[in-house]
């Protein structure tokens, strides 16, 4: 198979990903970049960083019209990260590609276990809202945006949780918001890295963005058709075999 045909395909499912899930299309895209299209982990976290943010301002705007984004919330908890993805940016650059690999490896499980949380938070509510805590609310923006900056990963698959459980969003809302959470968070980290985006093979790097933008839009609808409980179920299985094969690639 081509690469060109790899970088498609790969794109479309982290844009099927991003659509249905709000996030988590980043966890995806850094391993496809790296087993699949040769990239070295310095420069598949960088292309990821690029590849999610075009997706999800893309998609943002779709959740935007529908009017799932809570605009001053969402800019509030985004911009408690942008410094600490600016600086972690700055940082990733500068760490060992098997540590990069083994700290990306933990946090596809992560990822995975918050995928499953999920779940239960698309069950229907028993107990009384939260309460919302400002300091909260900003360390946990603080820390996805760290998180982005550092792996290249949107934050998504934990930025749609924080939003249920630290702030109190119904679910939509969750998803909508996080896009512009992950496309902020994107952007400032991006900033640090300039010059290794000045080097990425931009003949993958494009079909791969170009595709999951498409893949995002077909990723609204089939949320709308499946069980969103049954999508966080495969993504979470997913996410677990990344992992896996990712520690194993580490410590080999």
């Amino acid at each position: 198979m081509s690469v060109l045909v790899l970088a498609l395909v790969a794109g479309a499912v982290v844009g099927l990903a991003l659509g249905a899930l709000g996030g988590g299309g980043s966890v995806l895209a850094v391993p496809a970049l790296i087993y699949l299209l040769g990239f070295t982990p310095a420069a598949a976290t960088t292309a990821s960083l690029l590849i999610v943010a075009a997706t999800t301002a893309t998609s943002l705007y779709a959740h935007a019209r529908a009017g799932h984004v809570r605009w001053r919330a969402g800019a509030a908890f985004a911009a408690a990260g942008l410094l600490p993805a600016a600086l972690a940016g700055a940082a990733a650059t500068r760490l060992p590609q098997p540590v990069l690999t083994a700290a990306f490896a933990a946090v596809a499980a992560l990822a995975a276990v918050a995928a499953l949380a999920a779940v239960r938070m698309l069950r229907p509510a028993t107990a009384a809202p939260k309460e919302v805590r400002p300091l909260k609310a900003a360390g946990t923006g603080a820390g996805l945006g760290a998180l982005t900056g550092l792996l290249g990963v949107g934050g998504g698959f934990l930025a749609v949780p924080a939003l249920v459980t630290v702030l109190a969003f119904e679910m939509q809302a969750a998803v909508g918001t996080s896009l512009l959470v992950i496309t902020t968070n994107s952007l400032a980290s991006l900033m640090t890295r300039t010059g290794g985006a000045a080097d990425l093979d931009w003949a993958v790097v494009a079909p791969f963005a170009g595709a999951a933008i498409l893949g995002a839009w077909d990723g609204r609808r089939l949320a709308a058709k499946v069980s969103g409980a049954r999508l966080q179920q495969v993504f979470a299985v997913l996410l677990l075999g990344v992992a896996a094969v990712m520690l194993v690639d580490a410590v080999a």
